[in-house]
């Protein structure tokens, strides 16, 4: 079988999987360092105040969420254990075809790929999501969350300024 790659983009995707994959690893130690520290030391619905006087906006509430974020569709846990590590190969396979991805698409995968695999593990590990951020008018949620969410929204914000860089160079080709 013949190999299409020059050295060069064999290289240069090496280099793009390996950024996207520290990424990665990077969000899914925070994710779980900061849930096995929860967990070690804060009992199941307890609750601990780390900004004195801050209470009323940021709380560490050990909480379990067996769902899908939010607290939707508790019943779903192995479907979204499936889905969560579905995403991740996509993820994975996507970085290992594409011979050259942006850096902040990188990121942004990076961002999703470790935020699938850290609530993945809590699944596998203890059958549903270890959630302790709290701060009172959102569901709460964890640094995995953050990840997929943040990453998502980067994603969503490169593929509207791909978007308008091409609508941008049609205009000039019509002229």
């Amino acid at each position: 079988m013949q190999n299409n790659l020059t050295d060069s983009q064999s290289g240069q995707r090496a280099t793009t999987v390996m950024h996207l994959l520290e990424v990665a690893a990077i969000i899914f130690s925070l994710d779980q360092l900061t849930k096995f520290l929860v967990m070690n030391n804060i009992s199941p619905g307890g609750v601990w105040a780390p900004i004195p006087g801050l209470e009323r906006l940021v709380l560490i509430r050990y909480t379990t969420n067996p769902g899908a974020a939010l607290g939707l569709f508790r019943n779903g846990g192995n479907v979204f254990l499936v889905i969560a590590f579905l995403v991740a190969a996509a993820i994975v396979y996507y970085a290992m075809k594409s011979p050259s991805i942006p850096w902040l698409m990188r990121i942004s995968l990076g961002l999703m790929l470790g935020g699938a695999l850290g609530n993945g593990w809590d699944r596998v590990q203890h059958g549903a999501v270890t959630d302790f951020v709290d701060v009172g008018f959102w569901a709460i949620f964890n640094i995995a969350d953050v990840a997929i969410i943040t990453g998502t929204t980067l994603l969503a914000y490169w593929m509207w300024q791909e978007d308008l860089k091409e609508q941008a160079a049609q205009k000039a080709q019509e002229q």
